[in-house]
């Protein structure tokens, strides 16, 4: 059985717009993945005195990918809209079309 990568429950995806999806979903995991690493790398250098300016940094820094993430949704959601792909995001909003 295979599974798709990305499930997104709509009956009416074209190339475009599933490279679209797929590429803002790649994004957001990647701005995720990247502010943990820089909290987990932040919180042991501040176990030192030496390197906890360097930590305070990496909080800041992985803070602001935390802050990216839903502007990255943002910014899908309006590229998806511009598509034409309303119902699509009326559906995900709870609406029946």
């Amino acid at each position: 059985m295979k599974l798709p990568f990305f499930q997104d429950a709509t009956s009416n995806r074209n190339e475009h717009y599933t490279t679209v999806y797929s590429l803002y979903e790649l994004a957001y995991t990647a701005a995720d993945f990247l502010a943990a690493m820089l909290f987990v790398t932040g919180s042991v250098l501040f176990f030192s005195e030496e390197t906890k300016q360097s930590g305070t940094w990496l909080f800041l820094i992985g803070s602001l990918l935390f802050a990216l993430k839903p502007s990255l949704r943002m910014a899908r959601e309006i590229h998806l809209w511009r598509l034409g792909k309303t119902q699509t995001l009326a559906r995900r909003a709870g609406f029946d079309v």
